[in-house]
């Protein structure tokens, strides 16, 4: 799954930058075109399971929305995160601090 290859990326990563760089977030990612939203808590310990969101998302603090096509494109190439969320293919909900830190880890 594209989610699972993106969050395994974080765990991957060396320990202490996820300590600087990841606080406990709930994340969320809603796939407009299936109709799902999938969600994980991302913290400095890495990423928790992907699974599918039973209810809203409001509960998580890092919410995107995209497509199918397009979450696939960025899981093979994470570099286009931002091009993605610059042309609107991907959109973001964060507070500033979110977004910062996300960039960090992209």
């Amino acid at each position: 799954m594209a989610l699972e290859s993106l969050t395994g990326r974080i765990q991957d990563l060396d320990p202490a930058a996820r300590a600087t760089h990841l606080v406990d977030r709930a994340i969320s990612c809603r796939v407009d075109d299936l109709g799902v939203t999938f969600i994980t808590r991302l913290g400095p310990g890495g990423a928790a399971p992907v699974t599918i969101a039973n209810g809203p998302d409001g509960q998580a603090q890092v919410r995107f929305t995209t497509k199918s096509d397009d979450l696939l494109a960025i899981a093979e190439d994470p570099g286009s995160f931002g091009r993605a969320w610059l042309s609107g293919r991907l959109k973001i909900e964060a507070s500033v601090l979110d977004m910062f830190r996300l960039r960090k880890l992209l």
